[in-house]
């Protein structure tokens, strides 16, 4: 070996030698998002207190935000009053059959404007798209006259059906299915796969962001929706766990601590949820899934 190789070897052994300079242990970033999540949780904290608050302070002017002492009444109240476990139920049906379809159709009918060349699909794509432009005020008289000719309302189904698929969760997947390359679909149909195989070996499997992304809207556009079940749904043996909630309202007395029990029952799952699905929400935006 010449000598003229020696000192840069040596110095590469300094190099890595020489300890590392040792950084913060988290983002930068943390120091302003921290407080930001903390501003955003204080209501939710809020809520989870007044649940376990008496009912007597709770009809205290001001409410102590930190209660005196700890009871479970509102939520003995609660399911002992009212058939929550059954507006539960009807929620959770509405919002599985609303996430299974969606992912069912909105993936077939986004890789079908993406992939595939027929008469007429950009300007049926554009026609979905524009539907979402729509206030959804304007189609509630049509939508509840057609759901009473065919016998919808006053059922879950009324509730159900309204979100079997949508126009954003086409255009979700659509544009996700866009930021694939293509090759990968060329081999697979070079190897003699048929498409339909291509989409559910390879497409789908690729997916699994987008639709994680697309079952978060869904649950908790399908969860919450309170105005059309509102209309369309006078059985409390089909409310839905939001039109349950309001009927511990009203204008001359409100039962605050049904109320703030029955919101912590309703919000519990959508955090539980959200919290195992968020790595996969983040690597959608990531993925350039909603770029154009």
């Amino acid at each position: 070996m010449s000598s003229s190789a020696l000192p840069s070897a040596s110095a590469a052994t300094a190099g890595r030698s020489r300890p590392r300079r040792r950084g913060l242990p988290f983002s930068p970033w943390h120091l302003l998002l921290a407080p930001v999540a903390v501003l955003f949780a204080i209501p939710f904290v809020q809520m989870f207190l007044a649940a376990l608050t008496p009912a007597e302070d709770l009809n205290r002017i001001p409410t102590p935000f930190i209660p005196t002492r700890l009871t479970l009444d509102g939520f003995g109240q609660l399911f002992g009053t009212s058939p929550v476990l059954l507006w539960l139920g009807n929620t959770v049906l509405v919002s599985v059959t609303a996430i299974v379809s969606h992912l069912v159709l909105c993936s077939l009918a986004g890789y079908g404007f993406a992939r595939l060349r027929f008469r007429g699909r950009t300007l049926g794509f554009f026609g979905i798209v524009a539907t979402i432009m729509i206030p959804i005020q304007v189609l509630m008289i049509p939508t509840y006259v057609l759901f009473s000719q065919i016998g919808l309302i006053d059922s879950l189904g009324a509730a159900i059906v309204p979100w079997l698929a949508s126009a954003f969760g086409i255009f979700l997947m659509r544009q996700f299915f866009l930021s694939l390359p293509p090759e990968l679909e060329e081999a697979g149909l070079i190897d003699g796969a048929t498409r339909r195989q291509v989409f559910f070996r390879i497409v789908l499997p690729l997916a699994k962001p987008a639709l994680t992304t697309l079952a978060i809207f869904t649950l908790l556009g399908s969860w919450n929706d309170l105005v059309w079940p509102l209309i369309a749904i006078n059985d409390d043996q089909a409310f839905t766990l939001q039109l349950g909630i309001t009927s511990f309202q009203g204008t001359r007395r409100t039962q605050w601590a049904l109320l703030m029990a029955a919101n912590v029952v309703a919000t519990l799952p959508l955090i539980l949820f959200f919290l195992g699905a968020q790595k996969q929400f983040v690597q959608t935006m990531t993925f350039s899934g909603l770029k154009g």
